[in-house]
């Protein structure tokens, strides 16, 4: 007998030796966290989203082609407001000699000056990150030091460091709040550093290693850090307060033991449900959401694994600490909510569902978008601001960019036509439509005649030049007849001429040669922005929203007309991408709703062993994902599309948890006392846990919300403070009633069949066959078979009883 009291569970060893090894764990996290202070700088940050999309889409085929076959030199728009426009040429004059600076477009026209403001459209020699552009633009925001300007160009921005300084600013806030929260529901004042130390080590270990994923997302390194806060703040929470509790009675190792060993069943189990809402994101067609579900679940697995084998050791280092600064408790008893739930428990049940049915309606109803064009944050960046203005006062540009297959400059040139006639094209830009004076495009066939009349030459020299071009292109034929009618695209010749200068064969006088390397600059800026070997690249100017039903459809025309002079068409621009993103969003959602669902209702089912409380519960959190995503079509705003992807997940896995730590008390505790007040009893003892978490992710929702400017990382946490909010709400103000309303369905749902009563209160002789839980003249909670003399009062969980051989009547229903 003695040899089964003393038998140490499997969990004791495992935490035995993580707490006598505590020491090698203190050395192994100090070594580790050392190395990611300087691996968290080694990670690739990828700031462009439809890098995510797959390759068979038209976006990722078409920025594919453009990164490899074409250069893209950087541009800027500057508005100068307040001034006149005899001031504005001025400025556009004295820009222009800027080294670096190829060509500023300005002029009278409302495309370029209104309202007393002007707007330069500047071109660059170089692509955006080159040297040459970068000193470019600072000696023209130098030179604009003394005007009201606003620039608007990916030359000046820097996205990755305004979205770091802001998320730090995030993280700074969010740790007072979580200091306050922490203080708020502590027992003891020394256990905030315990918390302090697991969280940040986890948090560095986690950023430390985003380098073996090669590269994440600015998305993800945006939001992990402060969502691994919010998210696994739980897991400490537990092992805390279990760890005070076994302290009253116990030296502080014997604690430490069984504390841990008690926590990681617990802790292992409510994970579960969170990394299940994330491992659905890694189910999405668009992989964004497998880089989200990833980082998200490498911080939660780096959280449980510092909370099972470093907060042990911090606990007992700290326990003397903790044992002198215990406190009163700050958290007040909600025993009179309790009153109000059981009280409202067939009044609120009927009512959620009329909600729920009408949030649903006005969910499908919300209105997602798939670009940035008409979303708005609190906070918002230079760049931003600057755009803003510009648009306002002249409108907003949308480029569509065409690449198709080189070579056939007339077929360019047709396409081009039709594509000017539309009415949302304000204008078309391709070599075949671009002029070089008033007679001829840069792509049009000329002769050595007309070649040497257009740059001045002599026409023997000009032949000459033709008959070494024709020698190069192996076209022998012109040699011996028709040269003088042989043809030659302008800008074709045009660089083999200059080629052949550079190469020495012959000279010119110092003004033509200037001449001439003036039109090549032009000329040659032009050909490797808009042709390669493969390709050309035509650019659209379009007066049309970047989205909508209505920009889909003119893609969808462009599409059309492209396809009747090519058989190969690639597009690429905000619309395409757009576009792309709405068509995988429908497929997206779905898995996600599927499996998030499926995953939570598979975990709560063997973790009550009943198909009740599955149903009960993941409705009460899926109906607080629909009154979340309700609210943007009251407040008629549009909803970034990622935001509701990546919420539903965090969501309905993070919030489960509340629901999880209500439903296991009341399901433990109906078992000995009327459900009613079981029900009181579970508010009370969850509430602490239930309000610690919850604020604390609401709080890193709303901030991330309200302290970032970019679009995407806004409206994720905005979505998911409000839903966090929502989901607190409905699990404290809801879901009670909604177990006891359908306690019944529990019961009957169970996998093991129960025949449950209550024994008021019997004396005498009472024959049983099993299990009671109740008072014999003292505590027992056992399977009985045999007779009890003596007083009985407690709750039969199955079996039968009877006594003077009359089966026993108990009371199904129980009584306040």
């Amino acid at each position: 007998m003695a040899e089964k009291e003393n038998k140490v569970s499997f969990m004791e060893k495992i935490s035995t030796q993580i707490i006598d090894k505590r020491n090698a764990f203190f050395l192994l996290y100090t070594i580790l966290v050392i190395f990611c202070f300087f691996s968290k700088s080694w990670v690739y940050v990828n700031n462009d989203i439809t890098t995510y999309l797959p390759e068979t889409t038209q976006t990722r085929q078409g920025l594919t082609i453009m990164k490899e076959e074409f250069i893209t030199y950087g541009t800027a728009k500057v508005m100068v407001s307040n001034i006149t426009y005899d001031g504005a040429l001025l400025i556009k004059e004295d820009l222009e000699k800027i080294e670096g600076i190829s060509r500023i477009e300005f002029d009278e026209s409302i495309d370029h000056y209104k309202l007393a403001s002007a707007l330069f459209s500047i071109s660059f020699k170089g692509e955006d990150k080159d040297e040459l552009t970068q000193n470019a633009m600072k000696e023209v925001l130098t030179y604009l030091d003394n005007y009201d300007y606003y620039v608007s160009s990916t030359i000046t921005e820097d996205s990755v460091t305004s979205l770091e300084s802001e998320i730090k600013l995030v993280l700074v806030v969010a740790i007072f709040i979580i200091l306050g929260v922490l203080l708020f529901t502590s027992k003891t004042y020394m256990e905030i550093p315990v918390l302090v130390l697991t969280f940040g080590i986890a948090a560095i270990l986690n950023m430390g290693t985003h380098f073996l994923y090669g590269e994440i997302s600015f998305i993800s390194n945006s939001i992990a850090v402060v969502l691994q806060l919010a998210l696994a703040i739980d897991y400490a929470i537990i092992l805390c307060h279990r760890f005070t509790e076994e302290r009253e009675h116990l030296p502080a190792r014997e604690a430490a033991i069984k504390s841990l060993s008690k926590a990681i069943p617990e802790i292992s189990s409510s994970s579960l449900t969170t990394i299940s809402g994330l491992m659905a994101l890694m189910f999405m067609q668009f992989k964004l959401g497998f880089d989200m579900g990833l980082v998200l679940i490498k911080a939660l697995l780096f959280s449980l694994l510092i909370v099972f084998t470093l907060m042990p050791g911090l606990l007992m280092v700290f326990s003397n600490s903790m044992d002198k600064t215990v406190h009163k408790n700050f958290v007040p008893s909600i025993t009179n909510w309790g009153k109000f739930v059981v009280k409202t428990r067939y009044i609120i049940p009927p009512l959620f569902v009329v909600i729920v049915v009408g949030a649903l309606y006005l969910s499908n109803q919300t209105n997602y978008v798939y670009g940035y064009s008409t979303l708005t944050t609190v906070k918002q960046n230079e760049n931003q601001i600057a755009k803003k203005k510009i648009e306002e006062t002249f409108g907003s540009n949308n480029l569509l960019a065409i690449m198709v297959p080189a070579g056939n400059y007339e077929l360019e040139g047709k396409l081009l036509k039709d594509y000017e006639k539309l009415k949302v094209t304000d204008s078309a830009i391709g070599l075949a439509n671009t002029k070089v004076d008033d007679r001829y495009y840069v792509t049009d066939k000329l002769n050595p005649r007309q070649f040497a009349e257009l740059i001045d030459i002599d026409i023997e020299i000009s032949k000459l030049l033709y008959q070494a071009y024709a020698i190069e292109q192996g076209i022998y034929s012109k040699l011996v007849n028709g040269l003088d009618e042989y043809g030659v695209p302008l800008i074709d010749i045009f660089i083999f001429l200059y080629n052949q200068k550079e190469a020495g064969y012959y000279n010119l006088d110092e003004e033509l040669e200037d001449k001439m390397n003036d039109l090549y600059e032009k000329l040659y800026e032009g050909k490797v922005q808009l042709e390669s070997d493969k390709y050309s690249r035509l650019l659209l100017n379009l007066n049309m929203p970047e989205e909508g039903e209505e920009a889909f459809s003119w893609l969808d025309k462009f599409h059309t007309i492209a396809n009747k002079y090519y058989d190969e068409v690639h597009f690429a621009g905000a619309t395409t991408s757009d576009n792309d993103l709405g068509a995988f969003f429908a497929k997206d959602n779905l898995i996600i709703s599927i499996l998030s669902g499926l995953f939570v209702m598979i975990i709560l089912l063997f973790t009550f062993k009943s198909a009740g409380v599955p149903v009960l519960l993941v409705l009460t959190i899926q109906g607080s994902i629909w009154i979340n995503f309700s609210f943007p079509v009251i407040q008629d705003t549009n909803i970034f599309f990622m935001s509701y992807l990546v919420v539903t997940s965090i969501q309905m896995g993070a919030t489960i948890d509340y629901a999880i730590v209500i439903t296991s008390r009341y399901m433990e505790l109906k078992k000995f006392m009327p459900i009613n007040k079981a029900m009181i009893q579970s508010l009370n003892q969850a509430f602490p846990t239930i309000i610690t978490s919850g604020t604390i992710l609401a709080s890193a929702g709303i901030l991330i919300g309200r302290i970032t400017s970019d679009y995407a990382i806004s409206s994720i946490g905005t979505c998911l403070g409000r839903g966090t909010i929502i989901s607190l709400i409905l699990v404290m103000g809801v879901l009670p009633q909604t177990l006891l309303f359908g306690d019944k369905i529990i019961e009957k749902t169970a996998f093991v069949l129960k025949r449950r009563g209550i024994i008021t209160l019997h004396r005498g002789n009472l024959k049983m066959n099993g299990r009671l839980q109740g008072y014999i003249s003292g505590y027992v909670d056992a399977e009985i078979k045999g007779t009890i003399k003596g007083e009985v009062k407690g709750i039969v969980e199955m079996g039968s009883v009877t006594t003077d051989n009359k089966e026993l009547e108990m009371r199904e229903e129980v009584v306040d």
